[in-house]
């Protein structure tokens, strides 16, 4: 039907494109963005669980990072205590040495091996006072325990506890006024305190050897779950922008129809006064 106040043919047309431009608009920012979800218009619920697990995702690169830096501690506590086994070692040799009677019957030879093993030990308390990490003191006695957050979520399985150990000269009862070589008797009971001292270090850096071998386990653990977490997000977010370009071709092509269907239909108006 041919009408002249009202061009029902044009409007359609002019809606059509319209829509088709909004969604050309649509794809446009999608391929532009990489993105299929910008804003929470475009997939209310979608946006919801994108922000959701991109906080995951960002929580557990925190954790890997935590993981990392408690592996670190516990590798320079660990190297410290290397250091001062040998150290015992050293002393537990000379002890040894110490604890025969010819040996203690030269005042001479007595008294370096004291001064040796006097200086020995002292080094013990350099060691301890002097490792830290990040200003943290991790084997004078300071801190009995440090807590690295290895998850996601605020749980006590995402945290674990790392025990941190006194291995000062006092605290493995090798104080001066407490073990000696001077003397046969004093030698002897010196090689018992020494042993005794190795064994504590050994058992403090086994402890932290398990407590490592652990936290990288939980590292290698959350480094997948991010992956797998990442992988998600990047499915629900994420342009197909191989669809995306599809549609993005039938969408102009979809367009330049409308308008030059739009302007065909605006002369429709004109085509009724030839019948006048």
């Amino acid at each position: 039907m041919l009408l002249i106040n009202d061009n029902l043919t044009a409007l359609n047309a002019a809606n059509n494109l319209n829509a088709t431009d909004a969604q050309l608009s649509t794809v446009v920012g999608q391929l532009s963005s990489g993105l299929q979800i910008q804003t929470a218009a475009d997939n209310p619920a979608g946006y919801s669980i994108a922000q959701s697990l991109q906080s995951e995702v960002n929580g557990y690169g925190a954790a890997i990072s935590n993981a990392q830096n408690a592996v670190s501690v516990l590798q320079t506590a660990q190297g410290a205590m290397n250091q001062q086994e040998a150290i015992l070692q050293q002393a537990n040799t000379l002890a040894t040495q110490a604890a025969n009677s010819n040996v203690q019957n030269n005042s001479t030879a007595v008294a370096a091996d004291q001064a040796q093993f006097t200086a020995l030990l002292n080094q013990l308390d350099q060691i301890a006072q002097s490792t830290t990490y990040a200003g943290v003191s991790l084997l004078n006695g300071s801190y009995s325990t440090l807590t690295f957050q290895v998850g996601a979520q605020d749980t006590a399985s995402n945290q674990v506890g790392v025990s941190l150990n006194n291995t000062t000269q006092a605290s493995l009862g090798l104080s001066a006024a407490s073990v000696s070589i001077t003397g046969l008797t004093a030698a002897q009971a010196a090689i018992s305190t020494i042993q005794a001292a190795i064994n504590t270090v050994a058992g403090y850096a086994a402890s932290m050897g398990a407590s490592q071998n652990q936290i990288q386990a939980l590292a290698n653990n959350i480094t997948v779950a991010q992956q797998n977490l990442q992988s998600a997000h990047a499915n629900l977010v994420d342009v197909n922008v191989a669809s995306a370009t599809s549609q993005f071709t039938s969408l102009q092509i979809l367009e330049q129809s409308g308008v030059t269907v739009l302007s065909q239909a605006q002369q429709l108006p004109q085509l009724a006064l030839k019948l006048i």
